[in-house]
């Protein structure tokens, strides 16, 4: 599986000569396949989504194949983007909303969560008229099987709830963890839930000293990820959702901090491609 990182700031986009090499767009993460015709797997619809839509269209992703999107939680960073993604006005397209969890809210409170930013308040076309297929689907279990791997998610801490999500496909594991707060200590289940992964992606938008002053905001530091990583025997970690006010010089120090404890840590780069 190839995964690819589409939007790696957190909170706001930003636009800045300085944030070039990280990138400025909100969070988005796809998962695709050998196969350039198969389905593609979409975590959150931040600005990053955008970019995304426009990479489908060149490669006229195939009539049939359904883009699969879904959501660790709703803030505007994970969201702000669907309305500019392409293959949304498409009436060729097939796009698939879904949740899984057993607090995940319900199909309609899904589809009215995604109309309410297209309302003409705040957007000129509203998702009704859009013109691709959309369907929404909701399945009360924390486990699925999606094609031929299977997807789990377990609920952490952050205002107002959100999912981690781990990926499973021919013996290889990707595990998707943003927007969480530890708190204190560590969460156990979000240790138990990495246990070994090939590649974990963890939100990392503070550094130790800015987490002392931003407890509730609902995110960690790039220590605690580390941790995580030591403690479930992650084999590579990236570190994403970075604070909108660190650029790159911050960021490019921040990853060779992070490789003398962990050499395997790397910050996510928009556009950066990893395959397992």
């Amino acid at each position: 599986m190839t995964i690819t990182f589409y939007g790696t700031r957190g909170s706001i986009p930003v636009c800045d000569p300085t944030f070039q090499e990280f990138g400025g767009n909100t969070t988005c993460v796809a998962i695709s396949g050998d196969d350039a015709s198969e389905s593609i797997l979409v975590f959150d619809a931040g600005t990053g989504i955008r970019n995304l839509g426009k990479k489908l269209n060149k490669m006229n992703f195939p009539e049939g194949k359904k883009i699969y999107i879904t959501f660790s939680h709703f803030h505007w960073d994970h969201i702000q983007g669907f309305p500019f993604f392409d293959p949304a006005y498409d009436p060729s397209k097939e796009i698939e909303f879904f949740l899984i969890g057993k607090e995940a809210p319900s199909k309609d409170k899904l589809k009215e969560i995604l109309a309410k930013q297209t309302e003409s308040t705040y957007f000129p076309i509203a998702l009704e008229n859009m013109g691709a297929n959309f369907t929404f689907t909701v399945v009360k279990d924390d486990h699925v099987d999606f094609k031929d791997g299977k997807i789990s998610v377990n609920s952490h801490q952050h205002p107002g709830g959100a999912y981690a999500y781990r990926f499973e496909k021919n013996g290889k594991v990707f595990v998707y963890c943003t927007d969480i707060e530890h708190g204190d200590t560590l969460d156990e289940k979000v240790i138990a839930f990495c246990k070994d992964a090939d590649v974990l992606l963890h939100d990392s938008q503070y550094t130790p000293d800015e987490l002392l002053t931003h407890k509730g905001w609902g995110h960690s530091s790039w220590e605690q990820a580390i941790e995580v990583a030591e403690l479930a025997g992650v084999k590579r970690l990236y570190l994403s959702h970075h604070d909108p006010d660190h650029n790159d010089d911050f960021l490019r120090k921040m990853e060779k901090d992070c490789q003398k404890r962990f050499p395997n840590c790397f910050l996510a780069r928009e556009g950066q491609e990893v395959t397992i």
